[in-house]
């Protein structure tokens, strides 16, 4: 039984939203087909930056007859009953059955070619993806009933066997052609069908499975540390995004001013993991080094050298910044910065940041005089948690946390270390 192939090619579509989107396509694409009696052996989904693809195994050139049996009125029901029943069946009142005082309509429904239930299932499917932000474009766009997709739709492959399926949505005709990658092989590629789809967009520096390329750029950003004797700090989300954003991912190494390595070791590695997407790296004794992995989307003809100096170039300018602010936030005690919480409100009812810390201190040095919270040798436990509770807040007025929202309490324990508090505040 032969295959079918759907590639929906359009524009970048974001890296967070193709996992969801391979899932969407399987079930709604198994949905469509159930619907006509169609079942397929297995469905693969795939996903790059530029297509979403799925296959469906084992398909039957057409769906199975069907005969169906539906019940109607009595025999003694209104005459108006049974014209309902007529209407709603399409037959005459001589082609019902009667049975025990009681109509019933046997329908006979032949088989229908797949081909044609595949063509409605996919522009089902695609008419009413479930894209978290989804957007129109071109003259079309200024009607509402214009299609919506995550970005520029461009092309669509439909191939059940070695047949193009006909069908066309928005305009867009279904046919054999796709491209390659946008730089080493933007020309059109014909596809003969599901089995060689994979094969000849490798040739043309597409890998379509995404599962691939994340071992690819796992494999590789571990070897590119390892020739440079670093180890690679694991990301799994990270290298998922990297999947996401590369159709022929090569990793690189690269490497920053080791000054940059006074700033704290969190902030180094936010900033090249939610900014430039890089993978850190760590020495042999687990230390942040001053090197990162980048992954190019091109097997660059000088093996990647001005593609890591432009990265080294963008990651230094970022990480001067981000020294900026280090510096910047120590010359202000955590203690003045704390004073400037009674201008942030927490709550109208509640008040604001500072009235929040001080109940906070209040009940922090509740707890150890009472005796709830304890801690061996530590007579003075008090004093440590009313004077942690009055600074557990102060980073959120700093530069840094300003910057990067996610380290809110991880900055204000490198401040209050590096100001002379007592290690245990």
């Amino acid at each position: 039984m032969p295959d079918f192939l759907l590639e929906l090619r359009s524009e970048e579509i974001p890296a967070r939203m193709q996992e969801r989107a391979r899932a969407d396509l399987a079930r709604l694409f198994a949905d469509e087909i159930a619907k006509a009696g169609l079942a397929a052996a297995a469905i693969e989904t795939f996903s790059t930056p530029r297509r979403l693809a799925l296959i469906a195994r084992d398909l039957p050139a057409e769906t199975a007859a069907v005969r169906e049996e539906l019940k109607g009125p009595r025999s003694s029901a209104p005459p108006q009953a049974l014209e309902g029943f007529l209407r709603k069946t399409g037959l005459a009142r001589d082609q019902l059955e009667e049975r025990d005082g009681v109509f019933f309509a046997v329908l006979d429904r032949p088989g229908r070619p797949a081909a044609a239930v595949l063509a409605e299932a996919v522009a089902a499917v695609v008419r009413g993806f479930p894209w978290p932000k989804s957007m129109r474009w071109g003259a079309a766009s200024l009607s509402t009933e214009s299609l919506r997709w995550v970005r520029p739709l461009q092309g669509i492959v439909a191939l059940f066997g070695e047949d193009v399926v006909a069908l066309e949505i928005d305009g867009i005709a279904a046919g054999a052609a796709t491209v390659g990658h946008r730089f080493r092989h933007p020309g059109p590629i014909t596809i003969g069908s599901a089995g060689d789809y994979a094969d000849k967009l490798r040739m043309c520096h597409v890998i379509v499975d995404q599962d691939e390329r994340r071992r690819l750029i796992a494999d590789g950003a571990r070897a590119a540390a390892a020739a440079a004797g670093l180890r690679l700090i694991e990301d799994e989300g990270l290298l998922i995004e990297n999947a996401g954003l590369t159709e022929w991912p090569v990793p690189l190494l690269g490497r920053f001013d080791p000054a940059f390595l006074d700033v704290p070791r969190e902030v180094i590695q936010l900033t090249m993991r939610t900014n430039q997407k890089y993978f850190a790296c760590a020495d042999g004794e687990g230390r942040l080094a001053p090197a990162f992995v980048c992954v190019a989307n091109i097997d660059a003809t000088d093996g990647g050298t001005a593609i890591v100096r432009g990265n080294e170039k963008v990651l230094a300018a970022r990480l001067a910044d981000a020294k900026f602010f280090w510096e910047q936030d120590l010359k202000v005690p955590l203690e003045a910065q704390a004073q400037k919480l009674d201008q942030i409100v927490f709550h109208e009812k509640l008040g604001t940041v500072a009235d929040k810390v001080e109940r906070v201190a209040k009940l922090a040095r509740w707890l150890v005089e009472e005796g709830i919270v304890t801690s061996v040798g530590a007579g003075d436990l008090a004093d440590h948690a009313d004077i942690a509770a009055r600074l557990c807040k102060a980073d959120l007025v700093t530069g840094m946390v300003g910057e990067f929202p996610e380290l809110q309490g991880v900055m204000g324990g490198y401040y209050a270390a590096a100001q002379g508090e007592d290690p245990r505040v």
